[in-house]
């Protein structure tokens, strides 16, 4: 397993999962646009191997969405012209191509089986041949704007992991002895929440330690969050300590095959509107699969003879088992068949990320499948004003590679299309599929269209398993250049422009008014919600409109914010959690994140803060510390001088550093904390202190033998040895010999300096600094998420680990803790493609122009539990001021004069044409002007010219190409909530 590779999916699906699929086996049949996009989802992932199948010649109209293939690919298998580059997303994965016929022999030597884009008849032929050889079985469609989904996992399948939360977990305050037994929980409101029936498992209990080897039991959940537990009154007396933890149920799943499934559809719907919809739905595929059947093709597209055909067959068919009887919607089924002709890659990658992910439910028992059927559309991309629908003469194909979305859409919103300029604001896994998607819809192929792409982030190998334009070659290199190259690749007319410079405050010369006069939107596939609120707070500045989504595991989300039809972006903040307390994480840590907080604050103030402290002195000349009061200083110089009177000189040196900090944190520290508290200390009201949320700390004895002892000791001496700019060693053998002599009773060394600082003490601290300042500058060590062979990682992970050895924690595993330390978003790529797909459908909204907004989407999707929410943003508030009304979007706009404005020139505009009497201006919260100042101040204010104003006030000219100065305002009469639009002064 390459681990690294594979790193963010690990964090979603887990090692046995993970294992499970590197074994599995697929057969995938179909090879247009949506089976490329399984295959390319499935690959990405890691499957152990994948069969093609798909004899049919490459045609003009697979290339709107099947991004494998090109003009050379024509009259080819798509199979087989498919194969190569599929093999260059994972070396891992075998990929064949299958040029006989389906036998059953052959079906029996796979796990599952995709069908794509078949025709009724293979679809329940395959189905039947899977159920009875207990193989699993998936199909998948899409026609135009309406896709459906349908998954047959047999009679018996085991979900062995249902969920992709975490076992609920929660520390112990009391258990009582009784019948039933009684579990009080720690937390208050914030508790974890457990629910009846749920099985859970007790450790870490001291006293009543009958429970820790207790088998899992049900709970009952009282009214005031307790855990009423089975019979404890003969187990022993309650002391301190444990933890509670759900034990997750494998849940049973049974499937029926296809050909009754369509006739009793079970469907995965949020409420009874959807499934009178969803039942239309299946009843009008029913009637263009039997359309295809009579005719020997497809309904033509927007053919309006066709259409009623498809209408009539629809009709004739007979209801559906166990559903209410209604009438079909007639409107409903004209639209499907108008433009079910066409293939779209929106569509193709959204209905692909979701039988991706059901094909790995199926190979990995991990999240429960889908029950059974999945319906999908997006008709609403359609125009409203039915003049404005395309005719069949502008669908007609042209043989290019925009045919099958000509045929949805017609030749008119294709033209649009090529002479869009976008912005992409980030090359990560959701920028590439993004790419992918504006190369397939052909956007920016025009003069004056185009792409351009801002991101500063270089790739990384975890970046290979969902950002599919990357290979391993391009390991290193910038992540925009590399991106602009693939997406060049799959449609040479695509115009790609790459910004290696970020999209921020600091770059505003770079990004100016000038090229956002040429942006005709913006899309941010940004994953940090400081960067999404700049980019939503720059296309608001400017007018654009703003796609942008996000995922974490197999959630994720998709929104469009468009100028004066929605609200504007307002995504959660960035906000940091507050700190543990600094007394918790020292002394009294009761959970792992308690330890792992110390872990990450030991790595900063060890190797980096005080790197630059000494670094500090040296630079400003100091010359004594007597004088100081910074005892956070002055413990952090002892700690990172620690056993050595000199400056390190040697591996030897920085071996003994790191095992006499071993020593002071690990037995010295907690040595002391005894001392003074006492494992029997009892407080004046009777109680033990060290109870509650107090765990009673043990010192530990160095063991070279112990693995968690020595990787601490290697890595910090690693680590120790960078900062001062000392070879390190990778030599495991060599270290435990060192550690052997370094352990002999007369060197084991002896922390230098006492924790308390008297004026000898300071007087010997400042002898050594002034030593140590001698040499050249230390090197920082920044610490970094993604090089398992630095030792950063490797330091954190064990002195987590031995904190929690300390004081009785159970630990958790290495993955969780480099998520934890990193800050790394678990990722998938199919959650990936159906957030691009779901943008790629908001995208032709707004392309194709002003539009209700009832007709846009917001979407919020959990592939692992089958959840899928579309509904309509809201629309902006509306503010108002006396006659003056304004949403979010709006700006008082002052034009340009000859020659410039006065500040009281600009006061008096404002006055005369909106009524507004300013009491305050500001620019870049600086303030320009205000009512309150005396009227001397005023007076030299108001006639400055407003450019000389900002100048003199900011200390700063306007950057030249700036073509906006905006200034924030107050008035006369506004009320607290009041916020007026920003004023735009022109230059």
């Amino acid at each position: 397993m390459d681990e690294e590779l594979y790193s963010r999916q690990l964090y979603v699906l887990g090692l046995p999962a993970m294992q499970r699929i590197r074994e599995a086996k697929v057969l995938l049949c179909g090879l247009q646009g949506l089976g490329a996009e399984v295959a390319k989802n499935l690959v990405l992932m890691g499957v152990g191997s994948l069969t093609l199948h798909d004899p049919h010649p490459t045609c003009w109209a697979d290339l709107a969405a099947q991004f494998f293939l090109s003009e050379e690919s024509l009259g080819r298998s798509r199979a087989e012209a498919s194969q190569a580059q599929l093999a260059q997303l994972n070396e891992a994965v075998q990929i064949s191509v299958h040029r006989g016929d389906i036998t059953e022999d052959l079906v029996r030597g796979f796990q599952v089986v995709v069908l794509t884009d078949s025709k009724l008849e293979d679809q329940l032929n395959m189905g039947a041949l899977c159920h009875k050889n207990r193989v699993y079985f998936l199909m998948a469609e899409t026609r135009g704007l309406v896709g459906r989904l349908f998954c047959d996992f047999g009679e018996d399948f085991t979900v062995v992991d249902p969920t992709e939360v975490e076992p609920t977990s929660a520390a112990i305050r009391d258990i009582s002895q009784g019948s039933p037994g009684i579990v009080t929980l720690r937390g208050g409101s914030k508790r974890p929440s457990f629910y009846d029936g749920d099985l859970v498992m007790f450790s870490d209990i001291e006293g009543m330690v009958e429970l820790n080897s207790h088998s899992p039991q049900p709970v009952r959940v009282q009214k005031d969050g307790s855990l009423e537990i089975g019979d404890t009154t003969t187990f022993s007396r309650y002391l301190r300590g444990g933890v509670v933890t759900e034990v997750k149920r494998p849940k049973a799943v049974k499937h029926k095959p296809l050909d009754i499934a369509l006739l009793q559809p079970c469907m995965v719907v949020q409420n009874t509107q959807e499934i009178q919809r969803a039942h239309c739905l299946h009843q009008t595929f029913h009637a263009l699969h039997k359309f295809q059947q009579l005719h020997g093709r497809r309904p033509k597209p927007w053919d309006p003879d066709d259409a009623e055909t498809v209408v009539r067959l629809a009709q004739d068919l007979e209801p559906l088992k166990g559903a209410k009887e209604e009438s079909l919607d007639e409107a409903l089924l004209r639209t499907i068949a108008l433009s079910s002709a066409g293939s779209l890659s929106p569509m193709a990658a959204i209905l692909g990320g979701v039988a991706a992910q059901e094909v790995l439910k199926a190979v990995s028992g991990k999240f429960m499948p889908l029950d059974q059927w999945l319906y999908f559309d997006a008709l609403e991309c359609l125009p409203e004003d039915e003049t404005l629908l395309p005719s069949p003469e502008d669908c007609h194909p042209r043989n290019c590679r925009y045919d099958g979305q000509i045929a949805v859409f017609g030749t008119g919103f294709q033209e649009k299309l090529s002479y869009q300029h976008y912005l992409l604001v980030g090359a990560g896994a959701i920028g590439c599929e993004m790419l992918k998607g504006f190369a397939l819809v052909g956007l920016g192929v025009r003069a004056n269209g185009g792409v351009t792409i801002a991101d500063m982030d270089h790739i990384e190998r975890s970046n290979l398993s969902r950002q599919f334009l990357f290979r391993p070659k391009d390991t290193g290199r910038p992540k925009a250049e590399v991106a602009a190259e693939a997406a060049h690749r799959l449609n040479p007319d695509l115009q790609v422009t790459s910004h290696t410079c970020p999209l921020d405050p600091t770059t505003e010369d770079v990004y100016d008014d000038g090229f956002f006069s040429r942006v005709d939107g913006v899309v941010a596939a940004l994953d940090s919600f400081q960067a999404r609120h700049y980019v939503a707070a720059r296309c608001t500045h400017y007018l654009k409109p703003l796609l942008e989504a996000g995922t974490q595991g197999t959630r994720g989300s998709a929104s469009v914010f468009v100028p004066y039809v929605t609200e504007v972006y307002k995504g959660p903040t960035s906000a940091e959690d507050a700190p543990y307390p600094v007394c918790t994480l020292r002394h009294f840590p009761s959970t792992v994140e308690h330890s792992l907080q110390w872990a990450q604050d030991e790595f900063e103030g060890l190797f980096r803060l005080s790197a630059e402290t000494i670094n500090g002195y040296q630079q400003t000349c100091t010359s004594s510390l007597l004088g100081t009061n910074e005892t956070g200083i002055l413990a952090l110089l002892q700690q990172v001088m620690g056993v050595l009177r000199t400056r390190p000189q040697t591996w030897q040196d920085c071996v003994m550093w790191a095992l006499g900090h071993w020593q002071l944190c690990f037995h010295d520290n907690i040595v002391e904390l005894l001392r003074k508290f006492p494992s029997d200390k009892v407080l004046e009201d009777g109680t033990l202190f060290w109870s509650g949320s107090k765990k009673c700390p043990h010192p530990l004895q160095f063991d070279p033998n112990q693995d968690t002892h020595f990787l601490y000791v290697l890595a910090a001496a690693n680590l120790y040895a960078r900062m001062h700019g000392l070879p390190g060693s990778q030599s495991q053998t060599a270290l435990r010999e060192l550690l052997t002599l370094l352990q002999e009773p007369d060197s084991m060394p002896q922390n230098l300096f006492s924790a308390e600082f008297g004026q000898e003490q300071l007087k010997e601290l400042q002898e050594t600094l002034d030593d140590w300042n001698k040499g050249p500058p230390l090197k920082p060590v920044l610490f970094g998420k993604d090089d398992s062979s630095n030792f950063h990682e490797d330091f954190v992970v064990a002195a987590t680990d031995l904190r929690c050895q300390n004081y009785g924690i159970l630990p958790v595993n290495r993955a969780r803790i480099k998520q934890t330390i990193g800050r790394i978003i678990p990722a998938i790529a199919t959650s990936t493609a159906v957030v691009a797909g779901l943008l790629g459908l908001e995208l032709y909204k707004v392309v194709s122009g002003p539009r209700p907004l009832g007709t846009f989407r917001h979407s919020y999707l959990h592939l692992a539990e089958n959840h899928f929410i579309r509904s309509a943003p809201s629309a902006p508030a509306m503010q108002s001021f006396h006659h003056l009304e304004w949403t979010c979007w709006h700006r008082l706009t002052v034009p340009a004069g000859q020659p410039e404005r006065t500040l009281e020139s600009l006061l008096a505009h404002l006055q005369e044409e909106h009524g507004l009497t300013v009491r305050m201006l500001l620019h870049d919260q600086a303030l320009l002007y205000s009512s309150g100042w005396p009227f001397e101040k005023q007076a030299q204010h108001l006639g400055l010219r407003v450019t000389e104003l900002v100048q003199q006030v900011t200390g700063q000219k306007p950057k030249p190409g700036l073509r906006v100065l905006v200034f924030e305002l107050s008035c006369e009469g506004e009320d607290d909530d009041t916020a007026f639009p920003p004023l735009h002064y022109e230059l």
